[in-house]
């Protein structure tokens, strides 16, 4: 797992036990699984880039007609 013997695994926790004590442990968790919950969800959906709002025109809030080349020869 990640190259993390048992000792080291064990070194890791007593840290975090002695950082934030035996009380506030399991909020510290709590609030870690959340926040792992929602990466993969947010990771799962699909990404929509935002949408560039459209600039208001003058006839009102019509958007404007596209302009194509036209190839005169």
């Amino acid at each position: 797992m990640f190259g993390i013997g048992m000792g080291e695994l064990l070194l890791i926790l007593l840290a975090v036990l002695i950082i934030f004590g035996a009380g506030k442990l399991p909020e510290v968790m709590d609030s870690l699984g959340k926040a792992i919950r929602r990466f993969k969800r947010a990771m799962e959906e699909d990404y929509e880039p935002p949408q560039k709002p459209e600039e208001p025109t003058s006839k009102g809030n019509e958007p404007k007609p596209k302009e194509t080349p036209q190839n005169h020869n």
